[in-house]
């Protein structure tokens, strides 16, 4: 077994040089992209261009236009909320107050309010709810976007 360590030092050493060697190249091709005049030009005129298209997305969420209609509905939702919630139909009214936060423009401060004035064990079913919530969201977003981008 005499032959098996002098072969592990040097494919250690071998290993220790590669190393070296790749992180020397990288840090050569990043002075080398980084250097690059064209790529300050593509990256100014890029900030400069305006909004990215998830932002340009989010702002029109939030038309004027349609602010009314979701104040509208939101304080519908949470009418109805309180009203299931006045019934002693907790699921019913976590559902309302859910539907609340999608519309409502600051959730976080909508959250605040509702942990102070509900009672812990509904606002604990509406804690529960908010992923479901994000995940329809995101699956309503998709399925306008598709219908906005569909010819037909």
């Amino acid at each position: 077994m005499p032959g098996i360590r002098p072969g592990l030092g040097l494919l250690a050493v071998l290993a220790a040089c590669a190393a070296v060697a790749f992180l020397a190249y990288c840090v050569s091709l990043d002075r080398k992209r980084r250097g690059d005049p064209a790529l300050r030009r593509r990256l100014r005129d890029k900030r400069r261009a305006g909004p990215s298209p998830a932002q340009a997305r989010g702002a029109q969420l939030w038309d004027a236009a349609k602010n009314e209609k979701l104040q509208e509905r939101f304080l519908q939702e949470v009418r109805m909320g309180e009203h299931w919630l006045s019934r002693g139909e907790h699921g019913m009214g976590v559902e309302h107050l859910s539907n609340a936060l999608l519309v409502c423009g600051q959730p976080w401060e909508l959250l605040k309010v509702f942990k102070h004035t509900l009672p812990p064990k509904v606002f604990d079913m509406l804690l529960h709810r908010i992923p479901l919530i994000c995940q329809q969201s995101e699956v309503d977003m998709k399925e306008q976007e598709y219908l906005e981008d569909d010819p037909d």
